[in-house]
């Protein structure tokens, strides 16, 4: 690995119980994720608004007594949120100094249109830049996430083969990136993308040099165990579920039964949280949902 790379964050990441939370909705996917929490578009005019009821809610999680380094291993933030403050001190920083979690940094821009069944991320200008930034921020580790649609041989080795070519530029940097091929769970052929996913994977963690080492953000597979061999690769450093649609109960069931497997969830992270709780009930309700993704994660 790169002599940049916190080693104390990453032996948390590699050997750590718990999970990593995603709180990385960026432009599109604010105002639903507001929504969700009680915020109407009607309460908020354009994005610099906008931009500040995310940070207020995500800065509201994260400064809860329930969230801290006890059960969650990293947490996955936008650009926005890494270029802000929590009491003063930059986000990332705050994180790690005063709450023992990883700081992870959502680098891709978003999904281009859907041509061979997938959807490759949109290219990522100016990203050496970024990820120097995300450096001096304390910034540990990166995400950017593909869709699966269908299982199409050619779009998915595209999608694993993007993911990683820009896995590398990453590890030069410095950081630990998660690759996220995320395969839909609503797609026809979700098991069969997932044995071809699975394939081109393997293929890539084994081309990757001593030293080059990875984490990996999949969709939870319809087979039980089904990426154990990852799990026990020597080039990835975590492997990590996203919940993608299912309901947190269903994303806990099904993350149960996947031993070695820890979460990375987002909706479901939020699923019932709202603006017009009261303190005492928004943390009661965060350190449920936090007790119940960690038991499932150290299965």
């Amino acid at each position: 690995m790169s002599s940049s790379i916190n080693k104390e964050q990453l032996a948390r990441i590699r050997q750590g119980k718990g999970f990593i939370a995603a709180l990385d909705q960026s432009g599109g996917s604010t105002p639903k994720a507001l929504r969700l929490y009680g915020i109407e578009e009607s309460e908020y005019a354009g994005d610099e608004q906008m931009f500040d009821l995310i940070h207020a809610m995500r800065t509201r999680m994260i400064k809860s007594p329930a969230f801290d380094g006890r059960r969650i291993l990293g947490a996955i933030l936008f650009e926005g949120t890494m270029d802000r403050d929590i009491d003063g001190i930059g986000a990332a920083d705050f994180l790690w100094s005063r709450k023992r979690v990883v700081p992870i940094l959502k680098v891709d821009k978003g999904l281009a249109d859907e041509s061979n069944g997938v959807q490759m991320m949109k290219p990522i200008p100016d990203l050496d830049a970024l990820l120097a930034r995300g450096v001096t921020k304390g910034i540990f580790g990166t995400k950017m996430r593909s869709v699966i649609k269908d299982a199409n041989p050619a779009g998915i080795k595209a999608v694993v083969a993007q993911q990683f070519e820009v896995g590398r530029q990453i590890l030069r940097a410095g950081l630990v990136p998660i690759i996220e091929p995320e395969v839909d769970i609503n797609s026809p052929t979700k098991a069969q993308a997932e044995a071809l996913l699975r394939t081109e994977i393997l293929t890539e963690l084994n081309k990757l040099a001593e030293g080059e080492e990875v984490m990996l953000k999949l969709t939870l597979p319809d087979t039980d165990n089904f990426y154990a061999g990852f799990v026990a690769h020597p080039r990835a450093v975590r492997v990590v579920a996203l919940s993608g649609g299912y309901s947190r109960e269903e994303s806990d069931a099904r993350l149960s039964r996947n031993n070695g497997v820890i979460a990375s969830f987002s909706r479901a992270l939020t699923e019932g949280l709202s603006a017009k709780q009261s303190e005492s009930d928004f943390n009661k309700l965060l350190d449920h949902t936090i007790e119940g993704i960690y038991r499932a994660s150290i299965t």
